[in-house]
């Protein structure tokens, strides 16, 4: 029994006291850096994105859906946790680790006789206490935290993001070890580095490893929790060759090699989605798909990264919409009919969505995110419940209707000539009649100013106690 078997006492006393139907497989897919705009179902005019498509028509379509943080690691750990980031030690990418104390889903679940695996990019520590791929500076002995010590029984994953394609091909190195030709810099396997390289989609490697875990769950009639999270398409962004041919051919290089990756990546979703009727399986079967940030770049697209956020704000590394606001899904054929959301969500509401549908109670910590399942049944048309977000010095706070900012001072460059002002200490947008953050209405709004300053700090003072390890006394 592990470490959260004193949390779990109450919960296995009750459930030995009968012998329950296995509950429903939940399955958590995650792009990185997809742009809000950069799937069909969003409207991009180029991107071909059919299997993702046809999951919004089907599905339950979040048009505010939010990341946990505006960079990847911390959105990571906010799916498995429930909590902002700032509470368990990852404000940031490439900064500290997911800490042993936090109570992850696959934790959870395996309490419930759940096995779980992950796939794909990882970014909550270092998989080996004597080697990362960024260098010494990562300190990987004191930032060791695999996802096997996180709970999962299978896992196939990178420490950080690698290239989209031909990941091994030096050329492709995302970092000073890769294109030195260091296996340990790519994919590892349940603690060991892979020792034979692999070749092609990336996209397709993942999912390589993840089918198979699947098939056994339900060979077994096991329920299951997977974690699939894409390298796609962060840099390196590399081209899928037959792609770019197939969809591309005539535009800019650059486009060709990031609307192919994201192509390649909406394939697999489809052989995921193919996998789970073949099995019988998908009515039993809760499906997320979303990304972990807005796109790279600012102030706009560079070089292979091709992304854009729509009509939102931002991108990448900032608090405005564009680099939290992301496309987002939800299938479970059966439970949950198509439909399309505009209440706030966030990544940290994964945690708490699952334990309510397995009727867990959650453990007496100060949880970020909440259970969503009435908003995707239709049932509840308004969260609530503010969202509050950290980064750097900035600070916001999202509720139904409006976002205040905080910025902690210093220049920006003005929209509309590109000249540098000072920035606004406070601003407020109605996001219900401005949703580009067009207008800071701060002004005109002081009551509102007020009281969500007030929720704020209190959200801040709360993540402070956090991190200072309340929680875990």
């Amino acid at each position: 029994m592990n470490r959260l078997f004193p949390l779990l006492l109450p919960l296995l006393a009750l459930s030995s006291l009968a012998d329950p139907a296995p509950g429903p497989n939940f399955i958590l897919c995650m792009a990185d850096d997809l742009g809000w705009g950069d799937t069909g179902f969003n409207g991009h005019p180029k991107i071909v994105t059919p299997h993702l498509d046809e999951m919004a028509r089907g599905g339950v379509r979040l048009t505010r859906f939010y990341a946990g943080a505006p960079v990847c690691s911390p959105t990571r750990g906010s799916c498995l946790t429930g909590r902002n980031p700032f509470r368990y030690g990852v404000p940031t990418a490439n900064t500290g680790h997911l800490r042993k104390e936090e109570i992850s889903l696959p934790e959870l679940l395996s309490e419930k006789g759940y096995a779980s695996g992950l796939f794909g990019k990882w970014h909550l520590g270092t998989l080996s206490p004597r080697f990362s791929g960024k260098g010494e500076g990562r300190k990987a002995e004191k930032n060791f935290m695999s996802p096997g010590m996180a709970g999962f029984g299978e896992w196939f994953a990178s420490e950080f993001s690698i290239a989209t394609y031909d990941p091994y091909k030096p050329e492709n190195g995302h970092c000073q070890a890769a294109r030195r030709g260091d296996m340990r810099a790519l994919f590892w396997h349940n603690g060991k580095p892979l020792s034979k390289p692999l070749t092609g989609c990336t996209s397709r490697m993942v999912m390589d490893k993840a089918l198979p875990f699947i098939s056994e769950a339900a060979k077994d009639k096991k329920p299951f929790f997977a974690v699939i999270w894409f390298h796609a398409p962060h840099l390196p962004v590399v081209g899928h060759p037959e792609y770019m041919t197939r969809h591309y051919s005539g535009l800019p290089d650059n486009q060709q090699q990031y609307f192919s990756c994201i192509t390649a990546l909406d394939a697999q979703m489809g052989r995921l989605r193919a996998h789970l009727r073949h099995l019988k399986i998908e009515d039993k079967t809760m499906l997320c798909f979303a990304s972990d940030n807005g796109p790279e770049g600012n102030p706009g697209p560079r070089g292979n990264s091709q992304g854009t956020a729509g009509k939102f704000r931002g991108r990448k590394r900032s608090l405005y919409e564009g680099g939290v606001r992301v496309p987002a899904v939800v299938e479970w054929p059966g439970t949950l009919q198509p439909r399309e959301v505009d209440a706030p969500c966030v990544s940290s509401d994964y945690f708490p969505t699952i334990s309510a549908v397995l009727d867990l109670p959650l453990s007496k910590r100060p949880y970020d995110g909440i259970n969503i399942l009435p908003i995707l049944k239709g049932v509840q048309k308004k969260r609530g419940r503010a969202i509050g977000f950290r980064f750097g010095k900035d600070r916001t706070l999202v509720n139904d209707r409006y976002k205040l900012i905080h910025n902690m001072g210093g220049l920006k460059r003005r929209r509309s000539d590109n000249r540098k002002v000072p920035v606004t200490e406070f601003e407020l947008y109605d996001l219900s009649i401005d949703p580009s953050e067009t207008m800071n209405i701060s002004d005109r709004s002081p009551d509102v100013v007020a009281r969500m300053k007030d929720e704020l700090s209190a959200f801040i003072r709360s993540c402070e106690a956090s991190a200072d390890g309340a929680d875990y006394r």
